[in-house]
């Protein structure tokens, strides 16, 4: 894996390939790519493998790039959250924004990065051993059930990961692929800037809370994007039940069945009739309020990318999900 320095990625990013497009949104001054030497500088810094315009394309050229952090709001009332966005990832279209670069704070919507980072980094097939410090976490917050000493593997952790939202296989994952939580969570950091996602940072695998661990939206969607164009994600977060089948520390057996929390894949919320829901990740916790990211497709087949983040009720949360599938998509 090749390294890039932190810094000066989101420098370049920032400068030169997001917020020049979006200055209007953020009151930044206009990028002079012509001073910057855009591409040149790209070469520098390794995102590049040529420096001629003919040959290098915008890092941002199949992205939405929004025009301004609110938009669309005067036909939608969505101000009983904190932030949302939808996005058409066929056309590249922004349909509609609110606050979209604003702090907010992630909760197990962190998991599609961690699910990204497994995928992309680790083998699926590779026995984890559940440490004592998967389990030492909050025993009230969401868990796959896991115990010290099982023998489980990547694989099947994601199914925990993504449809139970545990929070124990969260740490198990970072501890099987990255060596380490720290080590991991680093790893989280530099793909998330890699990604453009500049105004995100990581402290854990899990989401639980930390005044230093936080996205915005428009983040939100650059992570779902990328991790949407692997098979092995949508697979995961479409399926409604999993059967998990792995061994104790004593080598005894354990299943467990895992049903995905997603209201739209278990029946308890209904999506309008023109969407077909693919499936995405849900997110709760006191400081976040009631959150979902989500992949669905229009009446045209075209990807869409809804994100909703801040509800004060889960009833909340999949009414103005909703709202922005009938209005938009």
């Amino acid at each position: 894996m090749k390294c890039i320095n932190k810094r000066s990625l989101s420098m370049l990013l920032i400068a030169a390939l997001i917020f020049g497009a979006i200055s209007g949104g953020c009151k930044k001054e206009e990028a002079d790519t012509g001073t910057y030497r855009l591409y040149e500088t790209s070469y520098q810094y390794g995102l590049l493998h040529s420096a001629t315009l003919a040959e290098s394309p915008l890092f941002a050229s199949d992205l939405c790039i929004p025009e301004d952090e609110n938009i669309n709001v005067e036909e939608l009332d969505t101000s009983g959250v904190k932030a949302c966005g939808m996005f058409n990832g066929t056309t590249k279209e922004t349909l509609y924004a609110r606050d979209i670069y604003h702090k907010i704070y992630p909760a197990s919507t962190t998991k599609i990065m961690t699910a990204y980072i497994a995928l992309k980094y680790g083998d699926p097939d590779l026995k984890v051993t559940v440490s004592e410090n998967a389990l030492d976490i909050d025993p009230k917050s969401s868990v796959a059930g896991l115990k010290v000493g099982d023998q489980i593997s990547i694989r099947q952790l994601l199914y925990g990961l993504m449809l139970v939202s545990g929070n124990d296989a969260a740490v198990a994952i970072a501890e099987g692929v990255g060596g380490s939580v720290e080590s991991f969570v680093s790893l989280m950091n530099t793909e998330a800037n890699a990604l453009g996602a500049t105004n995100t940072h990581y402290v854990n695998s899990n989401g639980l809370p930390s005044e230093d661990h936080y996205t915005t939206v428009y983040d939100m969607y650059l992570i779902l994007n990328a991790a949407s164009q692997m098979e092995a994600f949508t697979d995961i977060i479409k399926t409604t039940s999993y059967n998990a089948s792995y061994e104790s520390s004593s080598g005894a057996t354990v299943t467990k069945t895992w049903n995905n929390t997603n209201r739209y894949l278990d029946g308890r919320a209904k999506a309008p009739a023109n969407v077909s829901i693919i499936g995405g990740k849900t997110g709760t916790t006191g400081q976040a309020g009631y959150c979902l990211c989500l992949l669905s497709r229009n009446e045209n087949n075209e990807l869409i990318l809804s994100f909703v983040f801040g509800a004060g009720s889960a009833g909340d949360l999949y009414y103005y999900m909703n709202n922005l599938l009938t209005k938009f998509a």
